[in-house]
């Protein structure tokens, strides 16, 4: 399979998340990712929910985002870790690094300092706030980036807002990050690309930030609801939750057909889309009154068939079994990684020409790759044992 970023080289200097999820994309795309790692190794590779896996140096949260990965230990805080960095830079098209804004210039790894070793670099920093601005020293996470970009307010009650089940900051800055990199290195010249987590959130906000600035209209949480539209959100049915989004005029008048109740549509309250908004919640336990006469499955199959769009709400586990996933082959399977006889990882989100973008290899040990990287570098094996004697790996 050909992909996009083969023959390509990115060296990612990235922890835990955002910049991890940014080159494991790239990886899927087709370039080699060449992990850079401290001899202490990411973060990354002791978080997650098995203890044993995260003694291991291979925790799951690693194990997620690092599959077709090499990796090497350099310590870059000593010259010849320095040293041997810059060659990597010689040859490289790409560097991702997600530190703190400042950290690359004190370690004598800075833009202009790279780009003057590779003038067709792309370097790209991802960090909370970018470079610059008031908040670009202060440290950021996740559930920080939510909360400031107002995604909090608007996702939960309107009780209480909610951060978002899963690190949907961390991810987004990610997914921001490869989409820029992949279009800088059609350019092929030196370019340094700075992402802020909070802007790339707030990107994705568009048509809740315009209804304010432009409508003049305050977000709120509207829990499962859709606010543009109802019936549009989750119900309660006879045996489960069951998502409903009659978003048009014609799939409302559809499910008032399928529920047996045209009687809903010459309701004054209802005549129409904003009318329906406006009464949503009377809306609500009127539908769900009926929908008790059958389980959510047997309702979303019979609006799908009426063309209404509607499924039933399930678990992560339950998700993962949809032929829909399994025909498309969206899991990657690898043998014998951290003690597993197998591990499942999630793939990419797309295929190329019929064909599931998948990783070339495991997740790598920690700096597994270091010897055979260093090697195509030049260093003799005698090389590579003085190095980590002084504390060079």
């Amino acid at each position: 399979m050909t992909r996009p970023l083969n023959g390509l080289t990115i060296l990612d200097l990235t922890n835990v998340l955002a910049g991890p999820f940014c080159c494991f994309q790239l990886g899927l795309l087709g370039a080699r990712i060449l992990k850079v790692e401290s001899p202490d190794g990411d973060l990354a590779r002791h978080l997650g929910s098995d203890a044993q896996l995260n003694d291991d140096a291979m925790g799951v949260s690693f194990l997620a985002q690092n599959a077709g990965k090499e990796s090497i230990t350099l310590n870059l805080k000593h010259p010849d870790g320095v040293r041997i960095f810059k060659q990597l830079v010689h040859s490289a098209d790409a560097i991702v690094e997600n530190f703190r804004p400042g950290v690359m210039e004190r370690l004598g790894l800075g833009f202009d300092t790279l780009k003057a070793i590779n003038p067709a670099l792309v370097y790209c920093a991802i960090s909370g706030f970018g470079q610059t601005g008031p908040l670009a020293a202060q440290p950021a996470y996740d559930q920080i980036v939510q909360g400031l970009s107002g995604v909090m307010d608007i996702t939960g009650t309107t009780e209480q807002g909610y951060r978002v089940g899963y690190p949907v900051a961390d991810t987004i800055g990610g997914l921001t990050a490869a989409m820029a990199v992949s279009a800088a290195l059609h350019r092929r010249e030196a370019q340094f690309i700075d992402v802020s987590m909070l802007e790339s959130m707030m990107t994705t906000m568009g048509w809740v930030i315009s209804n304010w600035l432009i409508a003049g209209t305050r977000p709120q949480a509207y829990g499962n609801e859709n606010p543009t539209s109802a019936p549009s959100g989750t119900f309660r049915t006879g045996d489960g939750e069951l998502n409903i989004a009659a978003n048009q005029d014609a799939q409302w008048e559809r499910l008032c057909q399928v529920l047996n109740a045209t009687h809903l549509l010459q309701e004054p309250r209802f005549a129409n889309r904003e009318l329906r908004k406006q009464h949503r919640q009377q809306l609500t336990t009127e539908l769900e009154v009926l929908l008790r006469s059958q389980s959510a499955t047997q309702w979303a199959d019979q609006l799908a068939t009426a063309g209404v769009p509607a499924a039933v709400v399930l678990s992560v586990e339950e998700a993962l079994e949809l032929d829909q996933l399994k025909q498309r082959h969206f899991l990657q399977t690898f043998s014998q990684v951290a003690h597993r006889e197998q591990i499942s990882l999630v793939t990419s989100g797309f295929l190329i020409n019929s064909e599931r973008a998948t990783a070339a290899r495991p997740p790598d040990t920690l700096g597994a790759s270091t010897q055979r990287i260093l090697r195509e570098l030049g260093y003799d094996d005698s090389q590579i044992d003085s190095l980590r004697q002084i504390g060079a790996l």
